[in-house]
């Protein structure tokens, strides 16, 4: 049976008293304990030099996760904002300077008839007169064939000549118009740059050039004329062509030929009496330039660059520029005759100009009324 200090099975090596024995001898002082060291090694140093970590360091970059892309966006977003701003700084191409509105320039030129103005009924004249297969009103403003441009479709072409049509109607066809009433119809037509200019022809009209009404719309004196026949008779010619990449230019060239007859209580002018119950006829020469930008195709406008107005037959005196007064059936110019102008003179910086009516563009009835 084994001691208290023994193991169950009993002592190594089957020796008694256990291996103790061997160190029994063994004695150590107390200086020697004190100067022992303990010295225990860590885990990389008991796994020597030659191995790897099982874990790897983390760069500060990774540990950042979510918030370093939302950086890294953020840097890109910059990049491409500044190269846009650059390029759009440097860029070698010019933006398209935006086209500014042009003041109109009329001409509004009286022609004066060599001798009595014809008188007949309406249809009678018109029957015998250079405007006898004139189409009427406004199936007489014709779109032409068109071919798109460098820069215009065939769509767009068509929408300027449309809009310029529009314009030729309400300022030369419209009733309501030809004898003095509202403008708005035509006002609605312009562009709105040119809107200023045009309220102050209407309300303060004069010959300088700039600020004629009758370089606007046709019309006449409401005082003196009456239609004697709405229908009036039309003949002419539309035309577009590519002015810039960003403007239309369109020209129309028309004849309008309408019936008058004088306002009861009109006063008399030197010309002598009119025929009483009598029409005439009086011919308006129009000759307009337009221009149509993109905006103006999107919006129905257009500016009016140019306007020259030819109409008689009316006196050199008559002073055209708020509305035309004709000579009626059975009137003369009588002594009113185009007179010479002086190229050396320069008092007058824009002298009125007349002009002469060829006998060939009356009409010749053939049962004038006396």
């Amino acid at each position: 049976m084994t001691g208290p200090g023994d193991p169950p099975e009993g002592t190594p090596n089957g020796a008694p008293g256990g291996g103790e024995d061997e160190y029994r001898s063994v004695v150590f002082d107390e200086s020697f304990v004190r100067a022992a060291r303990l010295q225990e090694f860590s885990a990389d140093e008991r796994l020597g030099e030659h191995h790897s970590p099982a874990v790897k360091t983390r760069h500060a970059w990774r540990r950042l996760g979510g918030s370093r892309q939302a950086i890294l966006l953020v840097l890109l977003i910059v990049l491409a904002f500044g190269t846009a701003v650059y390029m759009g700084v440097r860029h070698p191409y010019k933006t398209p300077e935006t086209v500014r509105a042009q003041a109109l320039r009329s001409a509004v030129v009286p022609l004066a008839p060599a001798g009595k103005v014809p008188g007949a009924t309406p249809d009678d004249l018109f029957a015998h007169s250079p405007a006898a297969n004139y189409r009427l009103g406004a199936e007489g403003v014709n779109l032409p064939a068109v071919t798109r441009t460098e820069h215009f479709s065939d769509g767009q072409i068509v929408s300027a000549l449309t809009i310029a049509k529009d314009y030729l109607v309400r300022s030369s066809l419209d009733p309501d118009t030809l004898t003095g009433g509202s403008v708005r119809p035509v006002r609605l037509l312009l562009d709105t740059r040119q809107l200023d200019q045009f309220d102050r022809s209407m309300a303060h009209p004069d010959d300088n050039g700039h600020d004629a009404a009758t370089g606007w719309l046709i019309r006449f004196d409401p005082r003196q004329t009456r239609l004697a026949d709405r229908d009036v008779r039309v003949n002419g010619t539309l035309a577009a062509s590519e002015l810039s990449p960003d403007a239309l230019d369109v020209t129309a060239d028309y004849t309008f030929v309408y019936a008058v007859r004088p306002a009861p209580g009109a006063p008399h002018a030197d010309g002598g009496k009119p025929t009483a119950g009598a029409a005439s006829l009086v011919t308006v020469r129009r000759e307009v330039h337009f221009r149509l930008t993109r905006e103006n195709l999107s919006d129905h406008r257009l500016e009016v660059l140019q306007s020259s107005l030819q109409a008689g037959p009316l006196a050199c005196s008559s002073k055209p520029a708020d509305a035309l007064r004709p000579l009626f059936a059975g009137q003369h110019a009588g002594s009113d005759r185009p007179s010479g102008t002086d190229p050396y003179a320069r008092d007058r910086v824009n002298p009125s100009l007349c002009g002469e009516l060829a006998p060939s563009a009356q009409p010749k009835p053939s049962r004038p009324m006396r």
